[in-house]
Order: C-alpha cells, then structure tokens, then sequence
C-alpha cells in the first residue's frame, strides 16, 4: 500500500473531510461538497463534516447528464476536411437548450484527458514563464461544466503546469481517487477523490479515477507521482459515500475492459490493467444505490442508441462516448424506477456532433447531417473560443514548407508504421539524430515507436498546426545509454513485436497497435528474420555506422528517444513486462528504464518542425530509403 499522503486539514488515513465549496456557476450544481484526504491507505470508516441536506426523496428525483471524454482539445477544427467544425459549442448549445427547458437536475461531464491532441495546447507553453492559458479548462468553466477527472494525457507536460492551468482556469472540481503523492498538483486543493453535488434537491456522488498503466510516472519534474490502484480506491471510498447521496456517478479514465482488452482505438489487445469491468466488479456489491460508470480513456463508442446488455457488466452499466469530440453522451436517470440491470437508467444515447462543410447546400440529402449555424452557440464561440484561437492562428496557420511528394502520406505510413519500414518515422529519426548533432549532443543513432504518429505529411503546403496533428505527444527528446549487448537484446524484443504478414488482413492499421515497435535512423541498420511466429523471429546483420554490433562488446552507445519511450513506453511496455498488442504467446519485453537517461530539454516535434521550415521544401529526395536501414526477411 501506499503511504497515507496527508490533506491539507491533517485528515488521518480511513477518514475524510467533507467541505462545503463553490461550484461552477455556469454549471448545474446548486451546492457542491468535496471530500478530503486519502481514500487509498485505508478503508475509509469516518466521514467528517456536516453531510449534505437529504435528497427530495426517490418518487421524483430525476437526473440527466450530458458526458464526453478525451476531448484532446478538439475545441473546434482548425484544419482537415471538417475545418470550421464548433464542435464543443455544439456540446454547449445542446447543454444549454436541456438546461432551459426542464427543472430536471442536470450535469455536464468531462471524463479526463483534456489535453494533447491540438493546436490549443500550445498555450500551456513548456514551463509556466511560458504559460498563456489551459485552453480546455478555461472554456470548459464557461460552457458550464460541472466537473472532469485526471486523465493521463494532462500530465503530459507535467504537473507544474498541470497545476497551473487548474488554479487559474477550471472553475470546476476535478477529481482522482488514485492520483497521489505529486510534487506540484495539491490534494485538497488541485484535485479531491469525490465530491458529492446537489441539483434540484438530489445527491450525486461523484468519483474520479485515473489509468495507472499509461499516466506518466517517473518524469524529471515530479519524480514521486503515483498511480495507485482504481480497484482499492473504489472499495475503500464507495462504502462511506455511499449513504450521503442518492446516485452514484464513477468518472473513470481507466478504459473499457480490463487486462489486455480490445476496443475503441486499439488495433489488437492492448494493457488497459484494472479498467472498468474490473471497477464494477469492485463496486457491484458495495452499493444498492443506482450507480454507473462513465468512462474514457480507450475511445470507445459505448450505448449509441440505449443501453446494451453487453456493457451492464455485474449490474453496473458503462458508458462512453468515443473521442475528440465526435459525441456528446447523455443518460437520463428516473430513482422512482424498480431496481433493474441499468440501475435507474430510463434513456442513454450519443448524439453525434455534426462536422462542418459549407459546399453542402439547403435541400442536399445530406443536409441535416453537416453543421450549420444554428447547430452551435455563436455567442459562447465568439465570447470563450475565438478569442483563444486568435491568439494562435497566425502562427499555426504559418506556411513551414511546400511538399512535393506522397512518400510521406498516412496513406502509406498507416501501415508501415506497424510493418517494418516507415519512411515518415525513419525521416523523423534522421531528422532528431541531425538536430542533436548540430546542438553538441553526441548521439550515435535516434529511435521512436511507430504509434508516435497519427497523420502524415501531405503534398502541398504544410502549415506548423498540420506538422503539430502528425505527432500530437509533446515530448522531450532524452539521450538513452547502451551497451552493444543491451542493443541487441532492444532489437531482438523489436523483431518479436513487428505486424507480421499472416496479421495484417485481420488488423485495422489505421488504429492503434500498442506493441511499441520502433523505428531508427539511418545510423543503424539491421535485418529482422520472420521465422513461423514471433517467438521465432530474430534480428541480425546488425551495424552502427559502418561497423558491425558483434565487434563492439563493451562499447556504450548514445541512443535518442521521445521520453516516453525512455520511461518504458507504460501500455506499449517497453519496461519488461510480456510484449502486449496481441502477440502470440506474450513474450517478455525488454526494459528501458533502469538505462541511464539524460534529458535534452529540447522538445522532439518541435526539433523536427524547425528542421522542415529551415529546408523549406521536402521532394522525393528527402525521402530515406528504408533498404538502408531495415530489411524484413
């Protein structure tokens, strides 16, 4: 177990605080109690304070609550075929529209990762000199969100700014149950594990909790954040919150299943650990109240229309609305209902957030399906996002290079990402080994995992905010330290983890395949023997430079890598649990992490986008031959 981390009141471990707090007042949360202190060393048997006013009682209470996940950021969509697209002040309008026409308690639910995946992000900065604003948060606080949960992505540029964007920007609680111990984000005060909200007389009890497999522990700046287990903190917490509220709502951005589960943007199955069937086993027998979990993290299009048998799982339903926006969920809740399999739940559906296209016209089949005008609250938009979007657009709207070939496209690196050679990837590597190079960093080759990218390089001219959607993760560049034989031994594990022929019919290559291969520079080449399975395959004829591997024993090699890859890559598991992502028979993987590392400091999409806009221009001729560098016999 972990140690008791203390609150802000001296909370002991087994009681909370229950403390009266002010709730967003664009929400719809007329009173808002948050609870204190530590729900993972203990049970908790004490609940301190005065408890909120009883419910208006079983006969009428009603709830609806409008819930999206892993929005990214996608606040609107500034480039691609959807450019123009409101998307959350279409959320916002729907919102709205609920809130004015019924006394009905209503709420409006985010399910964690809020951050990484838009142009927006680029207003955290990369330290807090840099800080304009936590974009997500501070729109979310004027659309009238209620409350959110710690995903893994908001710690992606740590918990300093993390911290930041909070105390300026979110007029709203967010909670994690399992979050604990960080250097900078503040229980008690940046984030509580509950908090019970009183609307239209009824008691919600709200918890939150956080991935433990993919949220970024062991970062430079706040090397003592954990991650504890969901399970635990759901048995410790829910018995005592149980009797203060009517309803219980688990925000859980820990993903649909549990162990290694196929579903949403997974290509195959992929190490989700304790998830939310695992949660509602947990909480199944703990509680009679209506209880349900909302969850994110996984991407997955859960209940469109209603609720299906197969997501109620022990008596709990699940539910989830995909990603970046392209759904809105909602539930509406009747307590005057018998006990059921849905626990009270009368209504659940997604409505689908219109992408915009204005060559549709009036009278087109289609019509109703695009948005319009009316579709989203112009006023919020004008008032909350165009003011952040001008602060970015000149900038990100910056011509960077014409490109004058297809060899970089998603079309192709979609699939060679997985399979082998990418030259994309491989472009990226040289790009980063030449970058360090010219900085005085002495690097012998550069290695990313092909999941690092999520779009390609186009022809035409590329914008900075395009060559931004290609690799979304903003991490730093770290300096990795190996022995020859620790070389071999990463390629030897990176032959087992290649897509394989006999795979490829049955694996969507467009999602996500979390088996963590990876890609390198020019710098060094090798050949991966297939053999009959992957147990079989192999890797040799490896060289560095021009010299073979197998005549450098006891050289130590400088090897860059993004820092997610050098912190063991969590559910792509570079960290020496068995290789995930569906590989037959689950060989063990190698671990990066204990390898001495050194960060640079330098930021490896933004390394990369300087290098393009100083050539100016990429034509076939800056296209890496993969020959050059892997062979796949």
């Amino acid at each position: 177990m972990p140690e008791h981390i203390a609150g802000p009141d001296g909370t002991e471990p087994g009681t909370l605080r229950l403390v009266p707090a002010e709730p967003n007042p664009a929400g719809g949360i007329d009173q808002l109690f948050l609870l204190h202190g530590d729900a993972i060393s203990a049970p908790i048997t004490r609940v301190i304070g005065d408890p909120p006013p009883a419910g208006k009682g079983s006969d009428t209470a009603r709830l609806r609550v409008f819930h999206f996940n892993d929005l990214h950021n996608h606040l609107t969509d500034q480039f691609g075929a959807a450019k123009g697209t409101h998307r959350f002040s279409q959320m916002v309008k729907r919102v709205r529209d609920a809130r004015a026409q019924d006394d009905m308690a209503t709420l409006f639910l985010s399910i964690g990762d809020d951050h990484t995946g838009s142009v927006f992000d680029e207003l955290l900065g990369w330290n807090e000199d840099e800080f304009v604003a936590d974009a997500g948060y501070r729109v979310y606080s004027a659309g009238g969100v209620d409350c959110s949960v710690l995903g893994n992505h908001e710690f992606d540029r740590g918990s300093a700014l993390l911290a930041k964007g909070i105390r300026q920007d979110a007029d709203f609680p967010i909670l994690s149950a399992n979050v604990h111990a960080s250097s900078h984000l503040e229980a008690g005060q940046d984030y509580h594990p509950a908090a019970i909200a009183i609307s239209n007389g009824l008691r919600i009890g709200l918890i939150g909790l956080t991935t433990r497999v993919e949220t970024r522990v062991g970062q430079q700046g706040d090397l003592t954040l954990s991650v504890a287990s969901p399970v635990t903190a759901i048995e410790n917490l829910l018995p005592a919150l149980e009797p203060l509220v009517d309803a219980v709502l688990i925000l859980s951005h820990c993903g649909y299943g549990e162990g290694e589960h196929q579903s949403g943007k997974a290509a195959a199955g992929r190490d989700i650990g304790e998830a939310d069937i695992s949660i509602a086993r947990a909480a199944a027998p703990l509680t009679g109240k209506p209880v349900m979990i909302i969850g994110a993290h996984t991407h997955t299009r859960l209940n469109a229309k209603g609720i299906k048998q197969k997501h109620v799982h022990h008596g709990i339903p699940v539910l989830q609305a995909e990603c970046n926006g392209r759904f809105l969920g909602e539930i509406e809740i009747d307590l005057s209902q018998p006990e059921g399999s849905f626990r009270g739940i009368t209504r659940a559906c997604l409505h689908p957030i219109k992408p915009r296209d204005d060559s549709v016209v009036p009278g087109a089949r289609d019509h109703d399906q695009f948005e319009h005008d009316g579709d989203y609250d112009l006023a919020f938009e004008t008032a909350h996002i165009a003011p952040l979007t001008s602060g970015i657009e000149a900038v990100l709207t910056h011509e960077i290079a014409v490109v004058e070939t297809d060899a970089l496209s998603f079309r192709f690196a979609a699939a060679e990402r997985y399979t082998g050679n990418c030259p994309l990837i491989g472009f990226m590597c040289d790009v980063i080994a030449e970058r360090l190079s010219s900085a005085g960093f002495d690097v012998d080759f550069a290695l990313i995992n092909g999941a690092s990218i999520i779009a390609g390089i186009e022809p035409g001219k590329l914008t900075l905010g395009e060559w931004l959607a290609v690799m979304p993760y903003p991490d730093e560049v770290q300096i990795v330290t190996m022995t020859a034989e620790q070389v071999d031994a990463i390629l030897q594990s990176n032959a087992r983890r290649i897509l394989r022929p006999e795979e490829r019919p049955d694996t969507d290559v467009s999602g996500f395949l979390p088996r963590g291969f990876l890609h390198t520079s020019r710098h060094l080449s090798y050949r991966i023997e297939l053999g009959t399975s992957a147990a079989e395959a192999r890797s040799h004829s490896i060289r560095i430079g021009d010299r073979a591997l197998g005549g450098e024993a006891g050289r130590s090699f400088k090897v860059a890598m993004p820092a997610y890859l050098a912190l063991g890559a969590y559910g792509e598991r570079w960290n020496g649990r068995p290789i995930s992502g569906s590989v037959p028979g689950s060989p063990p993987g190698f671990d990066l992490r204990p390898l001495p590392r050194q960060n640079t400091g330098l930021v490896f999409r933004n390394e990369i986008a300087g290098f393009i806009q100083a050539v100016g221009r990429i034509d076939d001729g800056s296209v890496p031959s993969g020959e050059e560098r892997l062979q796949v016999i």
